[in-house]
């Protein structure tokens, strides 16, 4: 069942899937404070450019993280408002005061 206050599930899932690998939350959490060049998240993550990209593409995708071009060096940082729907997505869970039990099954015959 889809809840009314999301409009298409696919941000969620891929927003989801995203976050699911932990080179790609370090990632996040190396541009929670400050847009970073891709030379200097290489660095600080101690991984090659080739590999970064496929990370950087797949948080680029769902919308996690913005890209700039500034001459040869791209720049990254956070998309707050994707981040917005996420935490939208997860808050409506706090919500839940109690979830009705299954009815119960009946033995075959």
């Amino acid at each position: 069942m889809q809840s009314p206050s999301v409009a298409s599930p696919e941000p969620i899932f891929i927003g989801f899937h995203a976050l699911s690998d932990p080179l790609r939350i370090s990632v996040i959490e190396l541009l929670r404070n400050k847009e970073l060049c891709v030379c200097d998240l290489c660095d600080a993550l101690g991984v090659s450019q080739s590999k970064l990209s496929f990370h950087l593409k797949t948080l680029r995708e769902a919308r996690l993280v913005r890209s700039r071009q500034e001459g040869r060096w791209i720049y990254y940082s956070l998309n707050i408002p994707q981040f917005a729907v996420l935490e939208q997505y997860l808050s409506e869970y706090r919500s839940l005061s109690q979830i009705v039990p299954a009815r119960l099954c009946k033995e075959p015959s």
